[in-house]
């Protein structure tokens, strides 16, 4: 699975707009985009402008280089298919990622029969 420049990009944005518990209402209104704009951002399924990615940069509160730089992500980004599950889990909405956590963890730690 080959992850696009345009979902790396929108990953980095839902990650640090969900850190700040902002619905993608709020950080398109902080940033002067559309919620729709947003979702498709994070999604990947638009490529965004520098200018529009300085505004919600900043909106979050922080630098496009900020936006990009990040040291734990970094170490995430070496281990590929951890990396990857990650932005796979991040184009779904809450009800998937909660239904999938449930799926991995019965995985890999069934319950204990007693």
């Amino acid at each position: 699975m080959t992850i696009t420049f345009a979902e790396q990009i929108g990953a980095k944005i839902r990650i640090h707009r969900l850190a700040k518990n902002w619905t993608q209402e709020q950080l398109a209104e902080l940033s002067n985009t559309t919620a729709s704009y947003v979702g498709q951002l994070e999604r990947g399924e638009k490529d965004v402008r520098i200018s529009t990615l300085e505004k919600i940069a900043h909106a979050l509160d922080m630098s496009v280089y900020e936006l990009f730089g990040d040291e734990k992500e970094a170490f995430l980004q070496e281990k590929t298919w951890v990396y990857e599950s990650i932005l796979l889990l991040l184009k779904h909405n809450e009800q998937k990622q909660r239904q999938a956590y449930r799926i991995l963890r019965e995985l890999l730690e069934p319950s204990d029969p007693k």
